[in-house]
């Protein structure tokens, strides 16, 4: 019995994790906090906004605006209760945010917030107890429940963002077929695979983690990976990545590298790191809180003193210092800004684009380079025919062999033959013996006849001539072109390549109509890349990139003074787009305006905390209907 087999896997600390944390634990770590942080808020919310309820009805001030008398013994006692759960259990999250940040030395959004739910409950608990005046109350609760909304919304959006590494880790497979030192195979977890197992991938199959071939021959399918949109023939000692999807073959490879160190962690540890490094961007609301904060105390502050000073009296002081505080709250600051993204998000999604980052989003204006992904991007992501070059036989008669032939396999080039005589509604001939030639092609019988549909490499090898300028003029294109033999006599030749998208070339011509650089950069050779560019007219090609290499091209690029976009659709692209400036994946500011009480005294117009809460939350009225009216043309 093999090592391996001693060994009780369901027991092992191994290196790699559970099914759900094999890429990356501590991602599942961060998402399941952002999970609960929405769960909290919501819960938080929903019990703050029934508290809200009586709050307003209970409040004098809000009783007198509507004309009516509720008052009765007692009433403001019940409110002040009422007012204290939702300060400290809707409160909650703002005030140990505060803290927080008054740890760090870095006022931001949470002081601000706490600065005005604390002085409107405090204030108000005095005109309970102490003080004679209008308490704020139903101030505190609205701003409570709007705060709780807007930080709800916005980590729901949070969470959505981040589910993007999770559509990574899912590429990988659950199960390995893992080959024991006495050739029996096995399904094992692949998280208990250990470097150096040895494991087999069957034809069709997705490679569940990272080797290097021992044995057999196949074509792969690495396009959703590296962007190479041709499947690349592997054999003995050759590397395959966990995560691609294997052709015809079956393959056996040894295991090279686990956990962290796999091709497609490393791709989801550069997206974590692109998309913390555009982070800064999103600290703009933290800055403007961070100096309405100095600005409302430094306002509170000279106001209170002020009035003293001239002799108001300490009640006056404090309402009129707490009506600045009061008119500082930034409601419209955490309401309108998720409920405009919510908004304008479900906009764009019905017109087919998914907002992640709205600062990136709204910088989109200030881009002078677009930066195309070919394969799947400008392309379609698939074979299809291009050129048909008939020898002996008619262009529908060589098509029908091939079509009948390669209705057998799944070869990504097959697909593309099978696709365009199913168009066509061409003939199903009899096929019998078919065979695979590895490396070289498929043999079969045909109504009796021995045929072959094969590649340059076995026409050269068995010295069957053929219209060799042709065939480089195509390869020179980018295309693959294979042959088909019967008796081994040539019919003739079929080229095939990824199908340029129709709406590519319009859409560059649209970006230089701009005065906007058009770049591709495709992990595809050369050759490839240089046809599809001029294809559809694009003004910079860059090709054989690493997808480790693409985000370090994008930055070679804003070093340059770019502003970058980026645009692709595969899983080599995703580090890249977290790097661009603004990342498209294929597949408005809110104004705080503070006013100071006490300058128009002497004129006779005093703004009163009842006015100040009026102005302030009919600033958030103004700019939530106006988020709501949002529409695209």
């Amino acid at each position: 019995m093999d090592n391996h087999e001693k060994m009780d896997h369901s027991k092992m600390n191994h290196p790699q994790m559970d099914e759900d944390q094999k890429v990356h634990p501590e991602h599942h770590e961060h998402d399941n906090h952002h999970e609960m942080m929405v769960v909290d808020l919501k819960k938080r919310f929903l019990f703050s906004i029934i508290l809200m309820l009586p709050i307003l009805a209970l409040s004098p001030m809000i009783q007198m605006f509507m004309g009516v008398d509720w008052r009765f013994a007692g009433d403001t006692y019940l409110l002040f209760a009422l007012s204290t759960v939702i300060f400290f259990y809707g409160g909650k999250p703002f005030l140990k945010g505060a803290i927080d940040e008054f740890k760090k030395k870095s006022p931001a959004m949470m002081m601000l917030i706490a600065l005005a739910i604390t002085v409107a409950y405090v204030y108000s608990a005095l005109t309970v107890f102490v003080l004679k005046g209008n308490d704020f109350f139903w101030e505190l609760a609205t701003l409570v429940v709007i705060m709780l909304l807007g930080h709800w919304i916005e980590m729901k959006s949070v969470m959505k963002a981040s589910k993007a590494l999770e559509e990574l880790a899912k590429l990988m497979p659950e199960i390995a077929h893992f080959v024991g030192e006495n050739g029996e195979t096995r399904d094992i977890p692949v998280k208990d695979l250990m470097e150096g197992d040895m494991v087999l991938v069957k034809p069709g199959e997705k490679v569940p983690i990272d080797g290097i071939i021992y044995e057999g021959s196949s074509s792969v399918n690495e396009s959703m990976l590296t962007g190479e949109s041709v499947p690349v023939d592997k054999r003995k000692g050759d590397e395959i990545i966990g995560g691609a999807i294997n052709g015809e073959g079956v393959l056996k490879f040894r295991v090279n590298r686990i956990g962290e160190n796999t091709f497609l962690s490393q791709i989801i540890k550069m997206v974590r790191e692109a998309q913390e490094s555009k982070s800064n961007t999103q600290r703009l609301a933290d800055i403007a809180a961070k100096w309405l904060f100095y600005i409302a105390v430094s306002a509170g502050a000279v106001t209170f003193i002020v009035w003293m000073a001239v002799g108001s009296g300490l009640n006056f002081a404090i309402e009129r210092a707490v009506t600045v505080m009061v008119i500082s709250c930034p409601h419209a600051l955490g309401l309108a800004t998720p409920l405009v993204t919510a908004v304008s998000t479900s906009i764009g999604a019905k017109h087919g684009l998914l907002i992640r980052n709205r600062a990136a989003f709204e910088n989109a204006r200030k881009i002078n380079s677009i930066v195309f992904d070919k394969t799947g991007t400008l392309t379609e992501g698939e074979f299809g025919i291009t050129d048909i070059h008939e020898v002996s036989a008619t262009k529908d008669g060589l098509l029908t062999i091939a079509y009948s032939v390669e209705l057998n396999s799944e070869h990504p080039i097959a697909r593309g033959i099978v696709k365009e005589g199913s168009k066509k509604s061409l003939e199903r001939l009899e096929v019998t013996d078919y065979q695979n030639i590895t490396g070289e092609g498929l043999m079969a019988k045909v109504r009796g006849r021995d045929t072959r549909i094969v590649s340059p490499g076995y026409m050269r090898s068995k010295n069957i001539s053929f219209d060799v300028e042709t065939y480089e003029r195509l390869a020179q294109e980018g295309k693959t072109v294979v042959f088909v033999l019967e008796e081994e006599k040539l019919l003739g030749f079929i080229a095939l390549s990824d199908i340029v998208r129709d709406s590519a070339k319009e859409a560059v011509e649209t970006l230089r109509s701009m005065d906007v650089e058009s770049i591709m950069l495709t992990g595809d050779n050369k050759r490839v890349a240089a046809y599809v560019g001029e294809s559809v007219g694009i003004d910079k090609v860059i090709a054989e990139v690493l997808p480790q290499e693409k985000a370090s091209k994008i930055e070679e690029l804003q070093a340059k003074g770019r502003i970058i976009g980026m645009t692709g659709d595969g899983v080599n692209d995703a580090p890249s787009l977290a790097a661009a400036d603004l990342g498209i994946a294929i597949g408005a500011g809110t104004d705080v305006a503070i006013e100071t009480a006490g300058v128009l005294y002497n004129q006779g117009i005093i703004i009163s905390p009842a006015l100040g809460a009026i102005l302030m939350s009919l600033s958030t009225i103004i700019v939530s209907i106006n988020a709501r009216l949002l529409k695209a043309d």
